[in-house]
């Protein structure tokens, strides 16, 4: 279940910063798609193997998913300011 929340999150996280970077929102879909089948098929292959680690996995996977949401909101405060000096 942890994994498919953090998932989520990271997915929506990565497509901020693609907008923010001005992606093609088409293909931006297409592979976070792809992702998320990706994650899918790893995390049902890979349970059993990896279950011993589940603490550090979910700690390392939260920790991931901060930073990222720190460095997107950055980016996209960056972006908002320099649009508003342009105008």
């Amino acid at each position: 279940m942890g994994l498919i929340i953090f998932g989520n999150i990271e997915n929506l996280i990565l497509s901020s910063q693609g907008v923010v970077q001005g992606v093609n929102p088409k293909i931006l879909g297409g592979l976070s798609i792809f992702v998320v089948i990706i994650w899918l098929i790893i995390g049902t292959v890979a349970t059993e193997a990896a279950i011993q680690y589940a603490n550090i996995i979910t700690f390392i996977g939260g920790l991931a998913i901060f930073i990222l949401g720190v460095q997107a909101v950055v980016e996209a405060v960056k972006n908002i300011r320099s649009n508003k000096g342009s105008e």
